[in-house]
């Protein structure tokens, strides 16, 4: 009999969870005019540029484009730099987007691939929380640490920081 009730349980929190989920993207709909999947213009890379992908309809990964690979602190808290495929491997989707301006123009600099490069290999203490790669992607930005979380929390900053709203596209390989 534990079993339904366990089953029920996960239920419950898959809803809960999706609702926050829903509730996040709603507020980032007033910086961002096209969320990840959203559009179908596919927009060439530059180095320096962010990037994302869904994993489970759920959450979102971040990272940045650098020389045609993507940096990412993994889940082991490890800067890596790996591949656009592995960058999509293990995740629930196929697409690999990147932040753009109204323009189409990706929101990027070579500084940034450069602080991507001189961290490569450092480890972390990996929290999903308070230490991911959200945080890792606006840090790399700035140059300096910074309270992200969410996707959302990403998305205005990059709105802030760029002066501009938003737009996902999906990357051009």
């Amino acid at each position: 009999m534990p079993a339904p009730l366990l089953w029920l349980g996960a239920a419950c929190i898959g809803l809960y969870a999706s609702s926050k989920v829903s509730d996040s993207y709603k507020q980032s709909k007033s910086v961002v005019a096209q969320l990840p999947g959203d559009s179908n213009k596919r927009v060439s890379p530059k180095n320096g540029a962010v990037v994302c992908c869904g994993i489970y309809g759920v959450l979102d990964h971040t990272g940045i484009w650098v020389d045609g690979n993507i940096y990412e602190l993994s889940g082991a808290g490890l800067i890596r730099c790996i591949s656009p495929q592995r960058f999509l491997q293990n995740r629930s989707g196929d697409t690999i987007y990147l932040a753009c301006d109204q323009s189409y123009l990706p929101l990027a600099n070579e500084q940034i691939a450069e602080r991507c490069i001189n961290s490569l290999y450092q480890v972390r203490e990996y929290d999903l929380l308070d230490n991911n790669c959200h945080k890792f992607v606006m840090e790399m930005l700035l140059g300096r640490e910074v309270a992200i979380t969410s996707f959302s929390e990403l998305n205005q900053a990059l709105s802030n920081l760029y002066l501009s709203t938003i737009s996902w596209h999906q990357l051009k390989m």
